[in-house]
């Protein structure tokens, strides 16, 4: 039984989903607080939450409290117009946009504040919290606003205001993350069912050579900033900048053509097990969700239709953030309501954590019971054009034309059979 899941509406065919039309009915925050949710279930089965496993009997606390702690990024209402005269409300279309802000949510919260961070209502909050907020109000000038993540899709062949797939979302993530020069992540989205190791390191450690031994030392060899942030500009110790960008890492994936397929199940449960964990985006049929973790056979999940007014931040550039915070008993669905169409986050603050993450996924593969998602290589395989091949230089227009050339709509991703 699913929960926390509305009627939305009329549907359209879009990649690959069912968009939802613009005057679909959609929960209100001042109903939201009065709806009623079941509580957690009584049951001896293990919780998992992004790589944390609970007790439901014995930790009910501490579930809801690291359930409320995840950034929640609904629908809002009376922002800033997009563009300066397109929407002020993202109320039917943006429920993709908003779980693509949730997963990179996470992604800064574990880069600047760690996975065992909790937020606690009322209490002062770290400069770090803050600045992690700031990047996604909703106005033109904050890193991943509804904004920013809406006309960068025009980029990706997305009107404002038309429904994003998940690849679509992922693409828009990895273009904005490069202005980014506080949290400075290196986002790698892994196209064809393939992560290829070495175009991550490549990509977190670029003062490297293709042997993987560092260039000389020169000055014109060593890494001058990152994202556009020159050396000294960004106050991150120098010893964490010349060792390893922290890497998002998002797998788009299908498992499966119009229902996922079974043999997916246990192995994308193992990935809620991961320590590098970011969850999924995906959903169902009318509506996305921001997937966390799993009991037994039922997903738990952050919902974005619930519309709320737009927030402005303080004077001192802190935010109210009640809002941002879901706090009642976590929404769940059964795995097998999910849309095949997905894409895996993971989040690798370290070489090390990316080594530990490639040794996990290799022993998952090994094990009986589940398929694998995707494949895991060493170097990039022969049927993948490489950067090389295409004779593209690393500006940020070829990077556009790097994706495009990658980038297939959601519904055309290689279906994976047994």
């Amino acid at each position: 039984m699913a929960f926390c899941s509305f009627p939305l509406g009329f549907t359209t065919k879009q990649d690959g989903w069912k968009t939802v039309g613009m005057d679909a009915a959609t929960l209100t925050y001042d109903t939201l607080r009065f709806e009623v949710f079941e509580d957690f279930p009584e049951t001896s089965e293990p919780v998992w939450i992004l790589g944390k496993q609970f007790n439901a009997l014995k930790e009910k606390d501490d579930i809801l409290s690291d359930y409320t702690s995840r950034l929640w990024f609904s629908y809002r209402k009376n922002f800033p117009a997009i563009g300066g005269t397109g929407p002020t409300s993202d109320t039917g279309w943006g429920c993709m946009l908003r779980c693509g802000q949730m997963i990179l949510g996470e992604a800064l919260v574990c880069r600047h504040l760690g996975r065992d961070w909790r937020w606690n209502k009322g209490q002062e909050p770290r400069e770090e919290y803050a600045s992690i907020l700031n990047a996604f109000i909703d106005k033109k000038d904050s890193y991943y606003s509804i904004h920013q993540i809406a006309q960068m899709g025009v980029g990706e062949g997305k009107s404002i205001g038309e429904w994003y797939g998940p690849n679509t979302v992922a693409q828009v993530l990895k273009k904005l993350a490069t202005f980014d020069s506080w949290s400075r992540l290196a986002v790698h989205v892994a196209m064809d069912n393939a992560v290829v190791i070495e175009e991550i390191k490549r990509l977190c450690m670029p003062w490297l050579d293709y042997g993987g031994s560092a260039f000389a030392d020169s000055a014109e060899g060593a890494p001058q900033g990152f994202n556009g942030c020159h050396q000294g500009a960004c106050a991150l110790a120098e010893e964490e900048a010349v060792i390893w960008k922290p890497l998002v890492l998002l797998i788009p994936l299908r498992l499966g053509l119009s229902d996922i397929n079974e043999a997916y199940i246990e192995t994308l449960k193992q990935c809620f097990m991961l320590p590098q964990s970011l969850g999924v985006i995906g959903g169902k049929p009318n509506s996305a969700h921001y997937f966390i973790g799993y009991v037994g056979e039922q997903l738990i999940y952050l919902d974005p239709h619930t519309t709320q007014p737009a927030v402005e931040p303080y004077e001192d550039a802190h935010v109210p953030d009640d809002s941002y915070h879901c706090q009642h008993p976590p929404c769940r669905m059964h795995i097998c309501e999910l849309d095949p169409s997905i894409a895996a986050g993971f989040f690798c603050k370290t070489e090390d954590d990316f080594d530990d993450w490639c040794m996990r996924i290799r022993k998952m593969s090994c094990t009986r019971g589940g398929l694998p998602m995707f494949e895991l290589v060493d170097s990039q395989p022969c049927h993948i054009a490489s950067m090389d091949v295409l004779n593209l230089t690393p500006d940020f227009s070829d990077s556009d034309r790097l994706e495009r050339f990658f980038d297939s709509e959601d519904e055309e991703f290689e279906i994976l059979s047994l």
